[in-house]
């Protein structure tokens, strides 16, 4: 199996069909052109390529002429997303549904991991969604009338999939994109009333959103973006403004945890807009808060805290929607926990992480296994660092035992808060442990 391309670099090589030597030559040549060197070579494009350095301004600028990109594009979209080979959502519109859906079951097989939705483009997809009005759904003539029995079946079997514990979660994948080709073949091709049109989308929208976050889990990003524009198109097509901006907030999700705050920020606002319904309210405004957060702004982060937590304890008249319905105390409190601890108050955060994680039902251990590394790296800040190892070991644990690479992700990502205390007994196991899996 090929290595995926884990590079907006490396993706715009292939593009052209350039070797690394390839581009150390074509840059040599751009800065002979201003009398200049470039000081290129393999091993510089190959540490640009797995991130271990970002090219300074003079090379990316010798780049940028090489690939024929705009000085106003590297300005605005910074290193390495003004590289071409970047996506562009689709507008909103019923002529566009099937297309995002057929193209989100191709990129589930692309190599590439990056993300490639610009801040730009996101953000005009969102203002997009917060003014248009949904179409009516006209019923497709090119084939056999859909029957009520087989959606109901795909329905059922759907949810029977998604409520499987987290441990028998990662062996179904596969059954969820079968059952997102079927349902994405019966709106192209069948033949159905305006209800069950509504159906079948709002089926292909729940089932791109799971299907994208198990990309995301795995790390890729460009995946789970298209899935997610996918179901951003099919809840449009339904009429479902919750499920639209669960979606958004999702793309927000993935912009924090990929280091772009500000982008989730903006997502999030354009995402309240178009929900009413509490317990989605409180997620959006938590999400909200851990990006503000993240941007050190701490009055906004508050108010978005205590707007979560107001908005969870209404009692609604309606279910939640089903992509936030897990949404509740433990959440509220971990969640609230990060936020502290981004912002420096370490004991406040360490209460607020532990209550949560005795609060959080055993069925989530995904869930589990992220908030665990919150509490470790609360551990460390406050130098409890037998205390740190324990957790730690028992996050990687869980998250070996049912399949779970974002978490071991966010554990390796403590490694280097780990490397002082080497002499303490377990350290050099769990970094030996992390260097090999």
């Amino acid at each position: 199996m090929d290595d995926p391309i884990r590079h907006p670099l490396a993706h715009a090589r292939e593009l052209r069909g350039w070797s690394q030597g390839d581009l150390v030559s074509f840059l040599a040549r751009a800065a002979r052109g201003h009398g200049l060197r470039s000081g290129a070579d393999k091993a510089a494009v190959s540490r640009w390529e797995n991130g271990r350095k970002t090219p300074n301004t003079d090379s990316q600028l010798l780049i940028a002429e090489v690939f024929g990109v705009p000085l106003s594009e590297m300005e605005t979209y910074g290193w390495p997303y003004w590289l071409p080979g970047r996506d562009e959502p689709l507008l909103l519109g019923a002529v566009r549904t099937v297309q995002a859906l057929h193209d989100a079951q191709r990129a589930s097989m692309d190599r590439r991991s990056f993300m490639t939705f610009s801040a730009i483009s996101l953000a005009g997809l969102a203002a997009h969604w917060a003014v248009i009005e949904p179409e009516r759904l006209a019923s497709a003539m090119g084939g056999k009338q859909v029957d009520a029995e087989l959606v109901d079946w795909l329905e059922d079997t759907s949810q029977q999939l998604t409520a499987l514990p987290t441990e028998q979660r990662q062996h179904t994948i596969r059954l969820m994109d079968a059952h997102l080709a079927t349902v994405t073949d019966l709106i192209e091709d069948g033949r159905y009333s305006e209800g069950t049109g509504r159906r079948l989308h709002l089926l292909a929208a729940s089932l791109a959103t799971t299907c994208g976050w198990y990309r995301f889990d795995q790390g890729r990003h460009w995946a789970a973006g298209k899935l997610w524009e996918a179901a951003l198109q099919s809840a449009h097509a339904a009429g479902d403004r919750d499920h639209g901006a669960g979606v958004l907030s999702d793309f927000a999700y993935q912009a924090n945890w990929l280091g772009e705050p500000k982008v989730s920020v903006d997502q999030l606002g354009y995402a309240l807009s178009g929900t009413v319904h509490p317990t989605a309210r409180s997620l959006l405004f938590l999400r909200r808060a851990r990006a503000h957060a993240a941007l050190g702004e701490r009055t906004a982060c508050y108010r978005d805290l205590s707007e979560a937590e107001s908005a969870l304890a209404i009692e609604a008249a309606d279910p939640a929607p089903g992509w936030c319905a897990w949404m509740g105390p433990a959440d509220l409190a971990v969640d609230s926990g990060q936020c502290l601890l981004d912002l420096g108050r370490t004991e406040a955060a360490h209460t607020r992480i532990t209550e949560g994680l005795a609060l959080l039902p055993r069925t989530r251990d995904k869930t589990r296994g992220v908030f665990l590394t919150y509490q470790a790296r609360s551990h460390l800040q406050s130098k409890n660092v037998e205390q740190a190892l324990a957790v730690t070991s028992e996050s990687l644990d869980l998250a070996t035992r049912i399949g779970a690479p974002r978490c071991i992700t966010l554990v390796r990502d403590l490694v280097p808060a780990f490397k002082p205390y080497r002499n303490v007994d377990g350290i050099p196991e769990l970094l030996e442990r992390l260097r090999v899996c």
